[in-house]
């Protein structure tokens, strides 16, 4: 991997991927955002004190309640990141973006003036979004290397499906849209300049799965390819139909290293790993499923089959480690990918799910090849573990995951009821980086079922100096 990329830059964030592993300080706060059930409040974003040396170690220290109701606050991504280190000129990472998936309105938390205690610190209103582009339902949001924000979007404001990419400038105020071309679905998306591409993912249309998840509506309203983009040029290059094996494609990872012509993408239905590369600079891309999860035979469930889901994957700073979280089957999965092509399973960890010893369901087979019987789901710090494993964030170091089990509030009251009626929890899971290997800490736990004015679902984490999942390197 590339060591250094502009060793005297003072840009924002780090100078490569192996800087942020090797020499990036441990992870002091987490940003969260929760989701009100019932939307009878504002969302908010909690701070939780994750220093092992502090007074409130495993608190929630602050939490800073949106203006509006409805927003449905989900993924996060910053004004500014290591895509932009090279510019000493660029702006401070001061912003956390934070698109809402309910209302279709853009937030910009300042979490410089004071980390421990954020605040709005801009807002970009959906009547002024829709008016200029049209986008609503938006989803991940990434800095550009040339100080933009980008934000995918899924639909419009009727909640039909529409692919596109929002972009706004550092007060946001909107620039328009990255494209002029859309895609039918969108959900996801990664850039990888130096091989001037970016891939992105769709998942399906807003009036679909924005009423819960309906397994007949798939072959119409949901996506199963992916969108391959030259990045200069902002045109749609390539499609990829990843067929059954790819029903809705979400979250897409490329590897750190810039130059890597190698990356992944979890299918949530068909919950496959595929992986995507370009055999040679003037052929075109290419995927291959390298990881196929057997469904869960089961009794007691609509379905005569659980699928596991793959909700989120993640990679290590250093390349090395893939995690995978199977929200309805209920574990986390660690591969080796020091081969892109052909992951080997490194560790396994059960957090919660449908499959459990003691649990609604009636396990007939199907379960993986390490594990002989469904598992007994431990308490942690005495709390019974609802719902399953949803999204991950990774120690720059690689040593530590955090998981929180909320993946967006239908799907929760359809899925699981006691998630909604109990709240999330965010749990650490303690990573072997030698050898591989998870264990979930049974100590350690903040639970958003005790909030002061109830439970809430908690969603993605960030730490205030980047992470795996919102920097890109150039």
């Amino acid at each position: 991997m590339t060591t250094s990329n502009g060793c005297c830059a003072k840009g924002p964030g780090y100078a490569s991927p192996l800087e942020a592993y090797r020499n990036g300080p441990r992870e002091k706060l987490l940003y969260i955002p929760c989701v009100i059930p019932d939307h009878s409040r504002p969302d908010y974003v909690a701070t939780v004190d994750v220093d092992p040396e502090s007074a409130t170690y495993k608190q929630i220290i602050h939490r800073l309640p949106m203006p509006n109701l409805n927003d449905e606050v989900h993924h996060s991504g910053w004004n500014s990141c290591s895509s932009c280190h090279a510019d000493p000129t660029a702006p401070a990472r001061r912003l956390l973006i934070l698109p809402c998936l309910g209302s279709g309105r853009v937030y910009g938390i300042d979490t410089a003036t004071d980390p421990r205690a954020p605040r709005v610190g801009a807002v970009a209103e959906p009547k002024d979004i829709q008016a200029a582009t049209g986008l609503s339902y938006l989803h991940t949001s990434h800095c550009a290397p040339d100080g933009s924000i980008m934000i995918s979007a899924m639909g419009d404001v009727e909640g039909s499906a529409r692919g596109s990419f929002l972009l706004l400038n550092q007060d946001l105020s909107i620039k328009g849209v990255w494209s002029s071309e859309d895609t039918p679905y969108g959900y996801d998306f990664w850039y990888q300049p130096r091989l001037n591409v970016m891939f992105s993912s769709g998942w399906g249309a807003p009036k679909a799965f924005s009423k819960g998840f309906n397994p007949a509506e798939v072959p119409d309203h949901y996506g199963n390819s992916l969108y391959v983009w030259d990045w200069k040029t902002r045109t749609l290059k390539q499609k990829i139909d990843l067929g059954p094996k790819g029903l809705l494609p979400l979250e897409v990872r490329f590897l750190h290293e810039p130059s890597s012509p190698h990356g992944f993408v979890g299918a949530a239905l068909s919950s496959t790993i595929i992986h995507f590369t370009r055999p040679a600079e003037d052929q075109p891309w290419v995927a291959n499923v390298v990881v196929e999860q057997p469904w869960v035979k089961v009794e007691g469930w609509v379905l005569p089959e659980l699928p596991p889901c793959i909700t989120d994957i993640l990679i290590s700073l250093d390349d090395r480690f893939l995690y995978v979280s199977n929200w309805l089957r209920g574990d986390i999965v660690q591969y080796d990918i020091s081969d892109p092509a052909a992951p080997r399973l490194a560790g396994r960890v059960w957090v919660g799910g449908l499959v459990r010893k003691g649990g609604p369901l009636k396990v007939l087979g199907g379960l993986p090849e390490d594990t002989q019987e469904p598992p007994e789901i431990p308490r942690v710090s005495g709390v019974e573990l609802r719902g399953g494993p949803q999204m991950l964030q990774l120690s720059l170091d690689g040593k530590r995951l955090y998981v929180t089990n909320s993946l967006y509030s239908p799907w929760d009251k359809q899925f699981y009821p006691s998630l909604v009626e109990g709240g999330s929890h965010l749990l650490k899971i303690d990573v072997d980086t030698e050898n591989g290997g998870l264990k979930l800490d049974t100590d350690w736990i903040v639970d958003f079922g005790k909030e002061p004015d109830g439970p809430v679902l908690a969603h993605e984490i960030r730490y205030p100096g980047g992470d795996c999942s919102s920097d890109i390197w150039i």
